[in-house]
Formats: structure tokens, sequence, C-alpha cells
């Protein structure tokens, strides 16, 4: 019988048969496309380098007199390592890090702009402010970009503020509250003492301050070019304890924070061909110089190991430019 003389009925069967294996071939096909863009797990060999890297970590948390928090993330293939990562710390100046977000997101809506002018107003100047301080009120002019740099390189507080004041308290919480960051607030002000001491400090937990970097970094909360700048302002060369021991023309995008008793660094680690996330967080510090050293030691810990990892093969094998051995 020619398929013109089947019946409909017989036609519609032979359709309903052959579905089953239609949709068998397109979740094989998912899977399969779906194995071709997701990251390789880290190998044997590297999680033993993971093993270790978590026992020196362990190794400097026993030493310190303190609370200390630490989250990494490899950004290549998303493997993390928490400790503690869910403890709420003060952030001191790395609650930085939100308020340049914000500004840059309010940037690419066409809110504002990077080039705004601001004239410098003696009201907005604090103590600790060694760069704003020594300009002119009423007549030096500065762009928000200005304002930002200082913020991040300097720390300057009265920079801060006056961004603060720009873009809105309340705004920065909403950006952080829409990216799921429910334990990361800004509550004051820099140098406001008043609103510290009736509670209202600045807070956040490793982990959610990684996915706060990882979600810029993976531009899911900027444009590339608002992201590109982004990070080109927050890598600044600033006074800070994660470069502290790694190589000078390392690029690291991050923020230190330092109150009484308390030392924070976050920051994103572009090591090539292995770019990760750090963040350690200290409080109850009975010397903060050793929450700065903790934060050096495991910031030259994870580098060690990532910089392994991204020059050498998946068996450790490295071989470096101009080495003839077999």
């Amino acid at each position: 019988m020619s398929r013109k003389s089947m019946p409909h009925k017989t036609i519609a069967r032979n359709k309903l048969a052959a579905l089953p294996i239609l949709l068998c071939l397109c979740l094989a096909g998912i899977a399969a496309a779906s194995a071709q863009t997701s990251p390789p797990p880290p190998t044997e060999k590297q999680q033993v380098l993971w093993i270790k890297l978590e026992k020196s970590i362990l190794d400097v948390d026993r030493s310190l007199d303190g609370v200390m928090g630490v989250a990494i993330v490899d950004l290549t293939d998303g493997h993390k390592y928490l400790l503690h990562a869910n403890d709420v710390f003060p952030q001191a100046s790395s609650i930085k890090i939100c308020i340049l977000a914000e500004l840059y997101r309010q940037a690419q809506q066409g809110k504002l702009k990077l080039t705004d002018l601001y004239t410098v107003n003696a009201a907005d100047l604090v103590q600790d402010s060694d760069i704003m301080g020594g300009l002119t009120p009423g007549v030096t002019q500065i762009t928000l970009r200005d304002l930002a740099t200082m913020m991040v390189a300097v720390s300057d507080n009265s920079a801060t503020n006056v961004l603060i004041d720009r873009v809105g308290m309340d705004s920065v919480n909403a950006l952080l509250s829409a990216q799921g960051l429910h334990e990361t607030h800004l509550r004051r002000k820099m140098m406001d003492l008043k609103a510290a001491a009736e509670g209202r400090e600045n807070v956040s937990t490793p982990n959610e301050m990684l996915n706060l970097l990882q979600a810029l970094y993976r531009g899911q909360i900027l444009n590339k070019e608002m992201t590109d700048d982004f990070f080109k302002i927050l890598s600044t060369h600033k006074d800070s304890w994660i470069p502290r021991h790694l190589p000078d023309d390392l690029k690291i995008a991050n923020k230190p924070g330092a109150l009484e008793g308390v030392r924070n660094d976050s920051g994103v680690i572009f090591v090539d061909k292995r770019p990760y996330i750090l963040c350690v967080m200290t409080t109850y510090l009975h010397r903060e110089r050793d929450g700065e050293e903790a934060i050096s030691n495991i910031s030259l810990a994870a580098w060690r190991m990532f910089d392994r990892m991204a020059r050498a093969s998946d068996y450790g094998r490295v071989i470096s430019p101009g080495n003839s051995s077999r």
C-alpha cells in the first residue's frame, strides 16, 4: 500500500510511535551540548591539591587568635572551598565593593554618568580622608569615576560618602537583595561612629561577597564595557593583604577592610588560565597584625595551587618557556 493510500489513523500511529525515539535523540543532543559547555570537574590529582590547600587554611585558622571565615572559588571549573563562609562579619572598607557595583549599575542604566562632576564641599569631608581633605572646597571639581578611584585606591571615606549619597544607600541594598545576598547590608556611612555604636554595622559573609564578585566577573550584573571598567578600578594598586606575598605583575581586583579587631580582604585574582576569587574575613582579633598575616598566608597558599594548575597538564606536567628537558 502506498503512503498516499494509507489510512490517516495508521499514519498518526506511526508518528506517535516515533515520538519516544525523537525524544531520546533530543535529550541525547542536549546532554552532549551540556557536556561540551559545562566545565570539567577537578581531576583526581587536582583534588589532592585542594585537600592540601584546605590543610594549610585550617593550620592558619587554628593558630589565629580570633575568628576567621574563608571562601574560594575556581572560576574555571566552579569548585569551591568554604570555611565558616556563611558567618556574618563586619566589612569595614570591603563594603565599598558593593557601592562601586551600584555606581556602575546606575551608570549603565543612564541614571548617572561616570563623568558627572562633583564640586568638593567642606560639609562632605570626614576624618581620615588624606586625598579629599587636601582638595579645595568650592573650587576643585572631580568626576564620579575619580571619586570611585579614591574610594578603592586609598579607601578615602569622604569620597565614599559622597558616592553613597549619589547612588543611595537603599539602592545599594536593593542590588544586594536582588542578587540573593540576604546577609550583606550597607547600613551606615563611613566614619559614622554613632551608627556603629548603635549596631548599624556594614556586614557580609565570605560566601556572599564571593557570590557578588562572581556575578560581576561573569557579566551577570554589568555589560562587558562596564564590567571591564569596574575591575579596572577595583584592581587599582593599593596597600592590602591578598597581594602582599604574590607576584607584583599579577592583576588583583580586591578591596581590604580594617577596623579595630577586624581585618578583611576580598577580590578576584586574575591568574592566567586559572582565575579565582578569594574572600577572607577575620574578627575578634587579639592582634590585627595576625589577621593581616593570616589573610596573606592563605592568599599565598591559594595562589601557589592555582598557579600550578594553570601551568600544568591534567597529569601535573609543567613545560616552562625555554625548557628543553624531556
